[in-house]
C-alpha cells in the first residue's frame, strides 16, 4: 500500500528533493551536480539562476558559479515550454528534441506576425553557424548584427526570435556572459559529447529526474513543467519503473523518489531567501502546499509571469523580497506577506547576509515602515 502522507508532510519530502534541506542521499558540491540532480533548473532571469544554484552550494561565490559555467558544468538553453533552463550539456540535444520541440508549433504563426518567412528563419541558422565556428562565442549584439550584415532584419523582436529559433533547434546555446553581455555559441561545440538516448529512456529519465528533484509530484505536474502530454507524461512515469515509489497526499496519488521514503518529514522550521525563478515555485502547477492562494498575486503580480524572490519559512512562503545590486553594496526591500516578529527579521536579515555573501558585496536592508536602510 502507498504511504499516506499529511500535506505537511509532503511538503517536507518535497523541500528536500529540491536540496533546499539536507537529503539522505546525495550531498552536492559542484554546480554540474546540482543541474544533474534537476534534470532542468528554471533560468530565464541569468540572476535568478546563479543564485538558485548559489543556495544549494553553502560554499560557494557568485565567481564560483560563473567559474563553473565557464567550465562548462552546465549551460543554459530552451529545452520546454520556450523558457530558458540550466542543464547539463551533454543532456542539451536529446531534451530539445524531447521537449524544446513542442515550443516550436506556433512558430510559423508568430513568424508571420514579425514579418518574417521561413527562408529568413533557416537563413539566420546557416548565418549563426557560420559567424559561431571555431569554438568561439559571440555577444547578442555580434549576432544579430551577423544577421543584419546577412541581410536579415532583427528589428522589432525579430532578431530575439532568431536567436531563440537557433537554440531550439539545437544550433546555438547561451553560453555564460561576459561581463553583462549576453553570449552564444554553437552548441556542437560548446556540448561536444551528447548524450542520444532512445525516445523512451528519454522519458524515463527526465521523468526520474523530475521526481527526485520535486516530488511526492504527479504526472499532470510533470507534463506541466516540460510541456508534454499528459499520455508522454504517464509514459516516462511507468518507464522509470522501481526508481520511484507511489505514496498518497491528502488522499490523492503521488510519486517520489524510491530513497526518499525514509527522509524526515516532521516540520523543520528553517529560514529561506529564494530567487523569483526558482524550482521551488516555478517546477510546479499547484502551489498550493508552498503558497497561500490569498499570496500569489503578491507573487507574481498581475499573473505576468514574472515571480518575485521570496522569503521561505517552514517551507511556506511569508513574504518577498527585492534587490538593487550597486556598485558599493546590495540594498534588499523585504515585504512581509504575514507578520513578522524581532526574531523572524533577525533571521531574514542573517538568510539575506548569505546571499550578500554570495555577491561579496555589504548588505542593507529597507523594511516596511523603517526610516532608512538598515545594515544587514
Amino acid at each position: 500500500m502507498p504511504a499516506e502522507l499529511t500535506g505537511r508532510e509532503a511538503l517536507a519530502l518535497r523541500m528536500t528533493s529540491l536540496l533546499l534541506r539536507p537529503h539522505p542521499t546525495v550531498s552536492p558540491g559542484a554546480v554540474a551536480d546540482v543541474v544533474e540532480w534537476f534534470g532542468a533548473m528554471q533560468a530565464q532571469d541569468l540572476a535568478s539562476g546563479m543564485w538558485s544554484l548559489g543556495v544549494r552550494l553553502p560554499a560557494f561565490t557568485h565567481a564560483d558559479v560563473h567559474a563553473a559555467l565557464e567550465r562548462r558544468e552546465a549551460l543554459r538553453t530552451w529545452p520546454m515550454r520556450g523558457t530558458v533552463h540550466l542543464v547539463p550539456p551533454r543532456d542539451a540535444r536529446w531534451m530539445l528534441e524531447l521537449t524544446g520541440v513542442r515550443s516550436l508549433a506556433g512558430v510559423a504563426g508568430r513568424r508571420a506576425q514579425l514579418g518574417l518567412t521561413e527562408a529568413d528563419a533557416d537563413g539566420a541558422l546557416d548565418v549563426l553557424g557560420a559567424a559561431l565556428a571555431g569554438g568561439g562565442r559571440l555577444t547578442r549584439a555580434r549576432c544579430l548584427a551577423a544577421l543584419e550584415a546577412a541581410g536579415i532584419g532583427t528589428g522589432d523582436q525579430r532578431g530575439y526570435h532568431l536567436l531563440w529559433y537557433a537554440s531550439v533547434r539545437g544550433v546555438t546555446c547561451l553560453a555564460p556572459n561576459v561581463g553583462t553581455e549576453q553570449t552564444f555559441a554553437l552548441l556542437d561545440e560548446w556540448a561536444p559529447a551528447a548524450r542520444r538516448p532512445e525516445r523512451d529512456e528519454a522519458l524515463a529519465i527526465l521523468a526520474h529526474r523530475y521526481i527526485r528533484a520535486h516530488g511526492p509530484v504527479t504526472a499532470r505536474e510533470f507534463a506541466g513543467w516540460t510541456g508534454l502530454t499528459l499520455t508522454d507524461a504517464r509514459r516516462g512515469f511507468a518507464a522509470a519503473g522501481d526508481a520511484l515509489a507511489a505514496v498518497r497526499v491528502d488522499g490523492q496519488e503521488a510519486f517520489v523518489d524510491a530513497a526518499l521514503l525514509d527522509a524526515p518529514r516532521e516540520p523543520v522550521d528553517d529560514l529561506l531567501v529564494l530567487p523569483g525563478f526558482d524550482e521551488y515555485l516555478l517546477g510546479f502547477k499547484d502551489r498550493s502546499l508552498m503558497l497561500d492562494p490569498a499570496h500569489a498575486q503578491a507573487i507574481v503580480p498581475g499573473g505576468n509571469g514574472v515571480f518575485r524572490a521570496t522569503v521561505v519559512r517552514d517551507g511556506r512562503v511569508v513574504g518577498t523580497w527585492k534587490r538593487t545590486v550597486g556598485r558599493a553594496r546590495v540594498t534588499v526591500a523585504v515585504s512581509p506577506l504575514v507578520p513578522f516578529d524581532e526574531a523572524t527579521r533577525t533571521r531574514v536579515a542573517d538568510a539575506l547576509s548569505r546571499y550578500a555573501g554570495f555577491l561579496g558585496l555589504p548588505l542593507h536592508i529597507d523594511w516596511p515602515g523603517a526610516a532608512a536602510s538598515l545594515p544587514g
